[in-house]
């Protein structure tokens, strides 16, 4: 499981792996999850108690029981193209939709959004990125019920209005009759090299199929959007390049389910699938994953939009926590809270400290991996960490050749403009 709303900048990044660059809730919960495999393979290859692995076919690698799947659960739909989705004449508009100032200029920037716009307003960018990091969890064999009625009208299949990345998002109405007025928007902004949002009022505010890039607050980000994790996820796995050594075939999810919120499948399936749907050649085991996608009508107690209804009319604004929460089913510290990239509490005398590193960073999830390296037999190891000198967790990470050739593949042909750290920032031990 995992909660939280916030980026660092890439000014505060480190070489050491020892912070997190993204605390954004699907990231959080997809590490806590990173956690848990790690776990259950140590269990499989142990053989002290039962795990979720089996024996592969090859030598060294493990494959995940058929009786299990996995079922990504969100309380929003991810930042970046997946909340890109209209808005309709009949919801509820608190005030005028927020266009572009002089102040914010071309980009829509949300600093300068946030001076002049009103925040009351739900659906306002500024809005849109106070409430954007509610929980995200994986659950084993999930279900979700999708209702598509709200107060009593029968929502619209959002489905067969067409956005290709193109072209705009111009959305004026819909095939009923039912007129599209604005969008939801997202802060994400697009990366150097795709195309720009035209920044117009209303319903062409936006250009849809983009890859984006999550905002900060004046020191810009190097993490890619929800979204656009998701969609790789649903290529190359969730599961990593280093937990890929031990594996047969990627573990990918089976099915998303996100909470009762402003949703549109179209923009949903177009964001996880439809970007990377033509995407061929991938090596063994590696495809675009058919995934479900669904809507609940379940609400999350503690989001903006429900606190807001609960406290109508009371003092004070609404802004997001500042801490993340990791939740994963380990036996050792399974709770990991976090704030700007540490462990709660971390003071910058600590720094240094074993103490400053989340249970989830890089840093750790590589000394996990090398735990359950060292606690196999050179001999049954699998072939991908034989007859070779690994030292950096770069070195183990490019060593997962059929990962790194799948990953190569889906940028050449989707996701060219995929913003890359530095080696450097992968070198350590």
């Amino acid at each position: 499981m995992g909660t939280g709303t916030k980026c660092i900048g890439q000014s505060k990044m480190r070489k050491s792996g020892d912070i997190l660059n993204d605390s954004h809730a699907e990231v959080i919960a997809r590490r806590s999850f990173l956690r848990y495999l790690l776990y259950q393979l140590q269990l499989a290859a142990t053989l002290e108690k039962d795990s979720i692995f089996i024996p592969g076919t090859h030598k060294g690698l493990w494959k995940l029981r058929p009786d299990l799947s996995f079922v990504f659960f969100s309380s929003h739909t991810p930042c970046g193209d997946g909340s890109i989705i209209p808005m309709l004449e009949f919801e509820e508009q608190p005030c005028h939709p927020v266009t572009i100032s002089s102040s914010a200029g071309d980009s829509g920037d949300l600093e300068a959004l946030e001076k002049e716009g009103n925040c009351d307003n739900t659906d306002s960018p500024v809005a849109k990125k106070m409430r954007r990091g509610t929980p995200s969890s994986l659950v084993t064999n999930g279900t979700a019920h999708c209702d598509k009625q709200e107060q009593g009208l029968v929502m619209p299949e959002v489905s067969s209005w067409n956005l290709t990345a193109q072209e705009p998002a111009t959305l004026t109405e819909m095939p009923c009759g039912i007129k599209v007025v604005d969008i939801h928007r997202t802060g994400a902004k697009c990366v150097p090299g795709e195309a720009k949002d035209p920044g117009k009022p209303g319903a062409a505010y936006h250009q849809v199929g983009l890859l984006r890039v999550k905002p900060g607050r004046g020191d810009r980000t190097c993490s890619m959007s929800c979204s656009d994790k998701m969609a790789r996820w649903n290529v190359l796995g969730c599961q990593g390049a280093l937990l890929m050594h031990f594996l047969e075939d990627p573990v990918y999810l089976s099915a998303v389910v996100i909470g009762k919120c402003p949703y549109s499948q179209e923009a949903m399936q177009r964001a996880l699938m439809g970007r990377c749907q033509n995407v061929s050649a991938l090596p063994r085991g590696f495809r675009v994953q058919e995934l479900k996608i669904q809507q609940s009508d379940l609400l999350f107690e503690q989001s903006r939009c429900a606190v807001q209804a609960k406290r109508l009319g009371g003092p004070g604004r609404f802004v997001p926590c500042g801490a993340a929460i990791s939740w994963s089913s380990v036996p050792e510290h399974p709770l990991d809270v976090t704030a700007n990239g540490f462990p709660q509490g971390t003071t910058k005398k600590g720094l240094k400290s074993l103490q400053a590193r989340s249970q989830i960073s890089k840093v750790e999830l590589f000394r996990s991996f090398q735990k359950l390296l060292g606690s196999i037999a050179e001999d049954t190891r699998p072939d991908s960490l034989r007859g070779q000198k690994l030292d950096t967790y770069q070195d183990y990470k490019e060593a997962a050749s059929a990962y790194q050739e799948a990953w190569s593949t889906l940028r050449k042909q989707a996701f060219g403009s995929w913003i890359k750290n530095p080696p450097d920032y992968h070198q350590f031990k």
